[in-house]
């Protein structure tokens, strides 16, 4: 599975973003998928998670109430609809691939992306 993620930018505190990760390949509903971002000096972190057919999500507590992730298996694409977005939310975004599950650690993800920047103005 290879994974193409895009949308990132820059744009100012309190607006939005949607990214979207395409995967290649046929078995695509076969993977929960995952986005984790990583800031300059930090560690990687989970920001949500999809299971396969998109009724299980997981998200992380920062990022709850203004982040959302879906999923098209028609299309093999995840998205990250991000609002109201801060300061803090500045990171490189990656997306991943689980096979049969989803997780918010990263240790049990089979595939990334190469990331793409967001960059949250103050």
């Amino acid at each position: 599975v290879q994974l193409q993620a895009s949308g990132g930018g820059l744009v100012q505190a309190g607006g939005s973003l949607r990214l979207s990760c395409t995967a290649s390949g046929r078995t695509f509903s076969s993977y929960g998928m995952g986005w984790f971002r990583q800031a300059p000096g930090k560690e990687r972190e989970f920001v949500a998670a999809i299971s396969r057919s998109g009724g299980g999500t997981d998200y992380a507590d920062s990022v709850k109430g203004r982040f959302t992730i879906s999923r098209s298996n028609a299309k093999n694409t995840v998205y990250l609809q991000m609002n109201s977005l801060k300061p803090e939310d500045t990171a490189v975004y990656y997306c991943a691939a689980d096979f049969l599950s989803y997780s918010s650690s990263p240790e049990q993800y089979d595939y990334w992306g190469q990331g793409t920047q967001v960059t949250v103005s103050s």
